[in-house]
């Protein structure tokens, strides 16, 4: 399981647990922190994820719940699998390795870093005792250590770290194979790491983490948008084992930039296995990482009247009815004073998502549209602004000329005047196609819901009743060649 993220300065800290109020904080993992660098620009979710509140429950309590998640049965089925895998330390993967793999894998001392050691010097699961993150972490140091002096050892539940805007965040991958080398031809993408396998054309020995994922490889072909959310959550872990091998004095490239995929296979639970290249994901996880705000900037910003207190106090002694410490009205007024950035990717990666698209919506806000047409808008940040530049209004061009973002993330007037410019010529183009289509039968339009007029009023006002949707609006910032031109 995934570990509370440590503490910052003693203010920040402070000030973190008012936010949260009396209840155990929610732990960050890799998961949260793959989405919080999808959307570097939240500083809602920023806050929320530092401060450990359970966006999940502060959904549900202002009548917002999240419609994604795993069902009790997929959870039960996936660790279950997973037991499958690590049963008998791991013997199953080692096969999975030197049999679909073709890895050359030496044999390896199991060691399970998530339970204590008894008192006859061995560890796992057998020892019962769940050890805390501290001396899990300082077992997960010392036991790498000695990898990288060659030792040959399989670690099951290591705990490494990594610096999310200025707090250290524990997680934990699934387990990590160690010293495994690839014997097919042309095979792996990490670096070198002895001369000795490279003067007998061999290909070096790495360390891999594997990952263990209950949906099914059918075919030899999986869901391409689960194997990239398992792609981004492996990387968060090479990156954290790299940095951790640094932190030893150690070559980070140790650490294979390929990480192996177990999976069940076909409609059964026999398991196989597959490498997945995550180089990409390693270096989009770095980049938005050291994109982060520091936490600190953040809460020294925040109104001291926030509050996300979700605890529950029971009225009397034999009374049931809860009385929540905050009203669903003041955590939503608490979450209102918290920048959010939405983006329709939120859907599929925050708890809170349809509650920041509400706001947006609400507010006309560009963000509701995806961030190709937001940043093609530049500094035209109103659904309504777009509407009326496209419609060749005068005022609001004067109203933006002062600044704004610019296309593609640039700023003042010569972006904000480009951004007019393809409005205009996109309203254009759709009116040119609009008085192309063939006019309807008088009886079938006199039966249409809405008939199909040329002009910019009525573009407007189809536009408008459309700003909930990315596809609908997407024509204003998208437009025609001629217009990107």
């Amino acid at each position: 399981m995934p570990t509370s993220p440590s503490a910052p300065g003693t203010a920040v800290a402070a000030r973190l647990d008012a936010l949260r109020g009396p209840v155990p904080p929610r732990s960050h993992d890799a998961r949260t922190i793959a989405a919080l660098t999808v959307n570097p620009g939240c500083s809602r979710r920023a806050v929320l994820d530092a401060a450990g509140v359970d966006k999940r429950r502060l959904a549900e309590r202002i009548g917002s719940p999240a419609r994604f998640g795993q069902s009790p049965f997929a959870i039960t089925r996936g660790l279950m699998f997973e037991k499958q895998i690590k049963a008998d330390g791991c013997t199953q993967l080692i096969e999975l390795l030197r049999t679909e793999l073709a890895f050359d894998v030496p044999e390896h001392a199991y060691v399970d870093l998530g339970a204590e050691q008894s008192s006859g010097g061995t560890s796992g699961a057998a020892a019962g005792v769940v050890v805390d993150r501290a001396s899990r972490h300082q077992r997960t140091r010392e036991l790498f250590g000695r990898v990288a002096q060659g030792a040959a050892v399989l670690a099951d539940h290591p705990l490494l770290t990594l610096e999310v805007a200025g707090r250290t965040a524990y997680v934990e991958p699934d387990v990590v194979a160690l010293r495994a080398r690839r014997t097919g031809a042309g095979a792996g993408s990490g670096a070198a790491t002895g001369a000795g396998a490279e003067s007998l054309g061999l290909e070096p020995s790495l360390l891999y983490i594997a990952e263990v994922k209950s949906f099914a490889v059918i075919d030899g072909q999986a869901d391409p948008t689960k194997v990239g959310a398992a792609a981004t959550q492996s990387a968060v872990y090479v990156l954290a084992l790299r940095r951790l091998f640094a932190s030893l004095g150690m070559d980070p490239d140790i650490v294979a930039s390929d990480v192996v995929l177990v999976c069940p296979k076909d409609f059964s639970n026999k398991p196989t296995a597959h490498l997945v290249d995550v180089r990409r994901q390693i270096a989009a996880v770095s980049r938005q990482l050291d994109r982060l705000p520091r936490i600190e900037a953040l809460v020294a910003g925040l109104d001291p009247t926030i509050d996300f207190d979700l605890a529950v106090d029971r009225q009397g002694a034999t009374q049931d009815a809860p009385h929540p410490h905050r009203s669903a009205a003041e955590l939503s007024k608490s979450l209102t004073m918290i920048d959010a950035r939405y983006a329709p990717e939120c859907v599929t990666r925050c708890e809170l998502a349809f509650h920041c698209r509400s706001e947006a919506r609400a507010a006309g806000s560009a963000d509701a549209l995806g961030r190709s047409v937001r940043d093609a808008l530049g500094g035209i940040e109103s659904i309504d602004e777009a509407l009326a530049l496209a419609a060749g209004d005068a005022s609001a061009a004067s109203r933006l000329s002062g600044g704004g973002r610019g296309v593609n993330g640039g700023g003042g007037r010569g972006g904000t005047d480009e951004a007019a410019r393809l409005l205009r010529a996109a309203a254009r183009a759709y009116d040119e196609a609009v008085d192309m289509l063939p006019r309807m039968p008088d009886s079938v339009a006199a039966g249409a819901d809405a008939p199909f007029t040329a002009g910019h009023a009525s573009v407007g006002t189809q536009r408008s009743n459309a700003s909930g949707t990315a596809d609908d609006a997407g024509v204003a910032a998208t437009a025609t060649p001629e217009a990107q031109s």
